[in-house]
């Protein structure tokens, strides 16, 4: 039978679900209909209803989500029932930052490898970690069975970066450099352009700004 093919966009908004439904659990709530989970966080139910219905049956007709329940079947579908080494590489200020973001931790990926050509940086230990020569990526990364990789690095070395981690083994990547890359369509590669996402803030505000 063809596997069904999951939209990329249900998939993003499932972490926010879960975000969604660990604030509920905190507060002590113990089921949630998709209606009341909308009206709460600014959701559309139908989209909660139909994202959720590609990975099987989780709510009660007449009652909603038992909400302990959803949260650990969101966390075995987004994959979070088990712990994540993450290698980094670029330690420039936002790799340093990233490096000492302790969400990440918390939420099952832990900076495992941390890379750098700088010769300064190389041999320094950052967080507890211990900064490696990029020339070793592949290396550790496939003695480390390493699945995930961080690019903060510029963008006119991206590309050469992202083919190191994909020799190692990475088959999933975020990626913070302004470049488009390529890759094997059996890695996914995530991009995220602050600058771009400021622009579009910026759009908004400029239009709110206009005169009627």
């Amino acid at each position: 039978m063809r596997a069904i093919k999951i939209p990329e966009k249900t998939i993003t908004r499932l972490s926010i679900y879960l975000r969604c439904v660990e604030e509920l659990e905190n507060e002590g709530k113990a089921s949630v209909s998709s209606t009341q989970l909308a009206d709460r966080f600014g959701l559309n139910s139908a989209q909660v209803r139909k994202d959720l219905a590609y990975f099987g049956q989780f709510g009660i007709r007449g009652l909603g989500y038992y909400i302990t329940p959803l949260r650990h079947s969101l966390e075995e579908i987004l994959g979070l029932k088990r712990a994540w080494e993450v290698a980094l590489v670029g330690l420039g200020n936002l790799g340093s930052a990233l490096i000492t973001y302790k969400g990440f931790q918390e939420k099952g990926f832990k900076i495992a490898a941390v890379f750098d050509r700088d010769p300064a940086k190389i041999g320094r230990r950052v967080d507890g970690i211990q900064v490696m020569d990029t020339k070793a990526i592949a290396t550790v990364i496939r003695k480390r069975k390493i699945k995930i990789g961080i690019l903060a690095v510029p963008a006119a070395g991206a590309q050469a970066v992202l083919d190191k981690l994909v020799e190692g083994g990475v088959i999933a990547v975020l990626n913070f450099a302004p470049a488009q890359l390529t890759a094997p369509d059996s890695v996914k590669v995530q991009n995220v352009d602050l600058s771009a996402l400021l622009k579009t803030l910026s759009y908004h505000i400029a239009r709110a700004e206009r005169p009627a």
